[in-house]
């Protein structure tokens, strides 16, 4: 499996925390992921608001289904590969203490396409990842008429390996997860710990990535599925994300 590749790199305050909106570091790296194909940069300021609207007042809304349902794809696993999916680049990364992170990308070097933030501690999922599989599955209600994509909803109930686990919320990439995804454009694969600045990180623990394959499965409008896929391709995906609408 890659590791981080050996290079100068400069260091990070947490994720989301009131140190990390600073004014851009001089130490960071410049970005020059490149566009993904067909997606132009977004300059939408109403859609940016009801996101950060949305992600302030997740935690007090209500789980929409109550019980858990993942969605039957009729996807097979041969030779490392998903029968019917496209491959794509995923990163869960986080500080330990802190929600963790996942940045879908369509390879290492492009801006990512997805961003989202779940309600599950990023040491613990690494934890549960080591230990077995994780299957966890995003939900929001289906509603008539919805032309949505289900990837571009904004809040999802999430439940982990059948467990509600709170919520997942997708939201816009800020300056430090491009920072994260520069600081690991060389890296295919690979598992590590990044370093923060001068102790910020101390509270919340290090910054720790994962970086995998995933085969993404289109099921339906209203299911997609996302297999991270193991390098040595004998035990299938070690993590499936269900986005489905119920």
């Amino acid at each position: 499996m890659a590791t981080t590749p050996k290079m100068l790199i400069p260091t990070l305050s947490p994720l989301g925390s009131p140190r990390s909106k600073k004014p851009t570091d001089p130490t960071w790296p410049e970005i020059t992921l490149e566009q993904p194909s067909g997606k132009t940069k977004s300059t939408g300021s109403k859609s940016t608001k009801l996101l950060r609207r949305v992600r302030s007042v997740f935690r007090s809304l209500p789980i929409i289904s109550p019980m858990c349902k993942f969605p039957g794809t009729g996807t097979r696993v041969h030779e490392n590969h998903v029968h019917g999916g496209t491959r794509v680049t995923g990163t869960l990364f986080g500080y330990r203490k802190t929600r963790v992170n996942l940045a879908i990308q369509e390879n290492p070097r492009s801006l990512p396409i997805l961003v989202l933030e779940l309600a599950i501690p990023t040491a613990k999922l690494l934890h549960d990842l080591g230990v077995g599989l994780v299957r966890i599955a995003l939900e929001c209600e289906k509603k008539p008429s919805e032309k949505v994509k289900i990837v571009d909803e904004t809040i999802w109930g999430l439940y982990c390996n059948g467990k509600k686990s709170g919520y997942g919320v997708k939201r816009e990439a800020t300056e430090e997860d491009l920072v994260v995804m520069q600081m690991l454009h060389a890296v295919s694969m690979g598992a590590g710990v990044l370093p923060v600045s001068g102790g910020g990180g101390r509270e919340e623990g290090d910054l720790t990535f994962m970086r995998a394959y995933f085969e993404r499965v289109i099921g339906s409008r209203d299911s997609e599925t996302y297999y991270m896929m193991n390098p040595d391709g004998n035990s299938g995906p070690e993590l499936s994300i269900f986005f489905v609408r119920v």
